[in-house]
């Protein structure tokens, strides 16, 4: 009998020809205890269904929906779901967190996990319910945003099934393709594209069943709680002005990485702030479901319409590229929600490829920094894989940096081929082994170890001993959020976060949990992430940064620099491996191996 909140099985779909066939993957107690939900049960999956080195867009690579014992539960920002892959753009494991009615549906269709593998012969939608997986023609989709993908499939299928679907970008292959659902993206990696490798355009999932907790009233209770402390002072600054109010807070401490990472602040970032535009272009405020913080912010476009806006996507689109007009930054964010395409990815590859200009290595006079049509023009190259620069930029910064040569990967800023988020590691010295050692590639979601930098408890500049400790602290305690799933911008509001996680899944599984067993399990799903990725053919020598961020100092103003040396960031890596309990060439012992129940 599986513990409360699970249902003890992964639905295990094989697409192929004009069919789908299912079958059922047995997930024991010992397996959900060890990785929770989620992201951890996502890895595992990998381990046990991804043949070793297979291509991430081959038929035979699996992709799977993971959902987690909370999932349904009244708990807030608990209708969240994982995707996990090999990313195609990568080469390695990523995954990437939604939060959407597609989660609850998708769990009580009666799976914890739903594993999609084959190819169907021609551009199709997956349907699962309590009847079992079945595929369905859907050539008439060819070409449809995300959300016109998910309307057309309302109309034909019903209202009572919930769509996740591709974007063009994902049908064209594009390397860092999304998947998106109710106007929320699964955006990191490349995901969009493997479904697309797929000729899945969409997945639709229907609710058939029920699940059960083991403390009902218990539970009750601590979403009450938890309710409760959602609105206190840890989350007023998401609720206020959201992410978007990192923007300005970053350019006052010079860690606002602006025109490809070449300068840590930028002059015309007051125009794309949270603060002026909400007082100017501010209409809505939404909420993701089953959250009470509503951090989703939503501004008025010129010419009509709405768009979301976050700090990561207003500055891949704006100051790394150079582009200052917030018009053309609203209009760029909706060009990547349209093609489907990641705006982290996009804006870095972009603002690569923006430099390779000014220095002679690509012929495309028209890419300039600061161009925001230049910028709207370069994304529909890439969502179309338009011939030359398109073809080109689809591949992401460090594929396209290979190809051009000339030293332009010393500029790429990517890690391990993920392109950067918005955090300039050389005055954020913790975020920098983080960003450096992430199994995911470059990944603040991952790895927050930007919070100890900008604490003031580690000196930001000078990585050192206390910098290991928050790198492995902020990653064990997201590895347990991702699957469990809980929203990361919950995390400030428990006192004793371990020990509080471990009740709340007591309450839910039934499980006799506590604080210590849930650090053994972070532990052990960081190890499985990394052992994953020593398999497909990861090395040490991926835990570094680019050439850029180790070698040329960056600005601070009034005469001061910030300088992180390869030396540096090697000892910190030598320091964090001795923490996780790897050789110094960062494999995992054979008795830890034994301990992740492949």
């Amino acid at each position: 009998m599986a513990p409360g909140g699970f249902f003890g099985q992964a639905l295990v779909v094989d697409v192929h020809a004009g069919h789908a066939t299912g079958s059922r993957l047995t997930l024991d107690d010992q397996v959900l205890r060890a990785y929770l939900g989620g992201v951890g049960l996502g890895t595992w999956l990998m381990h046990r269904l991804a043949p070793p080195g297979v291509d991430p867009l081959a038929p035979q690579a699996p992709l799977a929906f993971v959902y987690s014992s909370l999932v349904g539960t009244p708990l807030t920002t608990s209708a969240k779901f994982a995707v996990v892959a090999k990313s195609p753009l990568t080469g390695l494991l990523t995954d990437a967190l939604a939060s959407s009615q597609f989660a609850i549906s998708g769990k009580l269709t009666g799976h914890d996990a739903i594993v999609i593998r084959g190819r169907a012969d021609e551009l199709s939608v997956l349907l699962i319910d309590g009847d079992g997986p079945r595929l369905e023609p859907a050539p008439d989709f060819a070409g449809l945003s995300a959300a016109d993908a998910e309307t057309k499939a309302k109309e034909r299928f019903g209202r009572g099934w919930r769509t996740a679907a591709i974007g063009p970008a994902g049908e064209r292959g594009v390397r860092y393709a999304t998947i998106s659902h109710d106007g929320r993206h699964a955006g990191r990696g490349g995901l969009g594209a493997v479904l697309g490798a797929k000729n899945i355009k969409a997945v639709l999932v229907k609710a058939a069943t029920k699940v059960g907790v083991a403390d009902q009233a218990g539970v009750l209770a601590a979403a009450k709680d938890l309710r409760g402390r959602s609105f206190g002072p840890a989350t007023a600054k998401y609720r206020e002005l959201g992410t978007l109010a990192n923007l300005l807070a970053f350019n006052a401490v010079s860690t606002l990485p602006t025109r490809n990472f070449t300068a840590a602040t930028f002059a015309e970032a007051p125009r794309l702030a949270a603060e002026e535009l909400h007082e100017l272009r501010g209409v809505a405020r939404n909420s993701c479901a089953s959250c009470s913080i509503g951090c989703e912010h939503i501004y008025a476009r010129k010419g009509g319409g709405s768009q979301r806006m976050e700090y990561e996507n207003v500055f891949a689109l704006g100051p790394l590229c150079g582009v200052s007009d917030p018009d053309d930054v609203f209009a760029a964010s909706a060009r990547c929600d349209e093609l489907g395409i990641d705006t982290i990815s996009a804006g870095g590859t972009i603002a690569w490829a923006m430099e390779c200009v000014e220095r002679g290595l690509i012929e495309e006079p028209w890419l300039r920094f600061g161009d925001g049509a230049a910028l709207l023009r370069a994304l529909d190259a890439i969502g179309s894989r338009a011939a030359g620069l398109g073809e080109l930029l689809a591949e992401g910064s460090r594929r396209a940096a290979e190809r051009v040569g000339h030293g332009s990967l010393d500029f790429a800023a990517q890690v391990k081929g993920l392109e950067m988020p918005g955090y300039e590691p050389r005055s954020l010295q913790s975020m920098a082994l983080g960003l450096a050692v992430n199994a995911r590639g470059a990944d603040h979601n991952r790895s927050g170890a930007y919070e100890a930098d900008l604490s003031g408890d580690v000196d930001r500049f000078h990585g050192g001993a206390a910098h290991v400790a928050a790198a492995v602290q902020t990653e064990d305690k997201a590895a347990v959020m991702d699957s469990m799933i809980l929203c990361k911008f919950l995390r400030g509001v428990f006192d004793d976060p371990f020990t509080e996680w471990a009740r709340l899944l007591a309450l839910v599984t039934g499980w006799d949990l506590d604080a210590d067993e849930l650090r053994t399990a972070a532990r052990r799903i960081v190890r499985a992430k990394r052992a994953f990725n020593l398999r497909e053919g990861a090395t040490a020598a991926d835990d570094t940064l680019p050439v850029r961020m180790l070698e040329t100092p960056i600005e601070l103003g009034s005469g001061r620099t910030a300088a992180l040396t390869a030396d540096r960031l090697r000892s910190m890596v030598a320091s964090y491996y001795e923490a996780r309990g790897l050789d110094q060439d960062g494999r995992v012992s054979a008795t830890d191996l034994a301990d992740l129940f492949l």
